[in-house]
């Protein structure tokens, strides 16, 4: 099978059960957007690999929300009127909560706002946080103008949440200062 197909060459693409599409029609803008932070996430898991011993956990983590991102991607691609089971669940967004819990369970509580920052991996994390919050809003708007499962827009907004506090537990597990702001304080000067 060929990469190419040239179906795409006048600026049309195929949803699942073939329906053509803009490539710039929002549901493909937003799976797009979601596949952008996926292959962040790839980036992430491949930065962990030296940090193995100390970041199993969340490689195993980083690796079910990628698969899982898949169907949200498939939600997304599913046509409203052939959604007749869709993929991404309430579960999807409890199993979420409940890894967040657990890894905020091992953070000190946070006092001041926290810059993206400190291990490449832990930056990286931000990095797919905010792709993933621009896919929320995006979702947001997808959702007031066209039907779609609602459990996507939930999923991408504690994905985010897990997203940011991954990344300070790997600073954390790292020891590495997480870099900070803090708004009583005048800036320094770089001179």
């Amino acid at each position: 099978m060929k990469i190419y197909t040239k179906t795409g060459d006048e600026g049309q693409t195929s949803l699942i059960y073939g329906r053509r599409v803009a490539k710039d029609d929002l549901r493909v803008e937003v799976y797009g957007t979601v596949d952008e932070a996926n292959s962040i996430l790839g980036v992430v898991h491949a930065q962990m690999v030296p940090y193995a011993h100390q970041l199993h956990d969340l490689q195993k983590i980083l690796l079910r929300i990628q698969r899982d991102l898949f169907d949200v991607g498939r939600d997304l691609a599913t046509p409203e009127d052939k959604d007749d089971q869709p993929h991404v669940t309430a579960e999807h967004v409890a199993l979420l909560e409940r890894v967040i819990d657990r890894l905020e369970g091992e953070l000190a509580p946070l006092h001041q706002f926290i810059l993206p920052g400190g291990h490449i991996a832990a930056s990286e994390l931000h990095h797919a946080r905010t792709v993933v919050r621009r896919a929320e809003r995006m979702c947001v708007t997808l959702l007031r103008e066209q039907a779609a499962n609602h459990e996507i827009r939930k999923y991408v907004n504690r994905l985010s949440d897990l997203l940011f506090v991954m990344a300070r537990v790997v600073n954390a597990r790292l020891a590495i200062a997480e870099p900070t702001v803090d708004f009583s304080a005048p800036a320094q000067d770089v001179e």
